[in-house]
């Protein structure tokens, strides 16, 4: 298992994502009494149902073929969130 601060996580989220992927156990901790666990999210994952893998599916499709809204700004979000 391994036990790495946040900003470690950030610097190389790609290659812990690739040792979660190849079963390691990586720990994210944040501050002083905050710790996540990566863990790789699959079809039979029983958090999630066969619906929300698929809006995923087509979130990443979305993504793809650039049909995404880009925001820069606090005031963006909020117009976003109708505030």
């Amino acid at each position: 298992m391994l036990v790495i601060s946040s900003r470690e996580f950030r610097q190389n989220q790609k290659m812990y994502f690739e040792k979660v992927d190849n079963g390691e156990q990586v720990i994210v901790q944040r501050g002083k009494d905050k710790s996540y666990a990566l863990t790789p999210v699959s079809e039979n994952d029983i958090y999630f149902n066969s619906g929300m893998i698929e809006k995923i599916k087509q979130s990443i499709r979305q993504v793809k073929e650039g049909k995404v809204k880009r925001i820069s700004s606090p005031d963006e979000i909020n117009e976003l969130l109708g505030l």
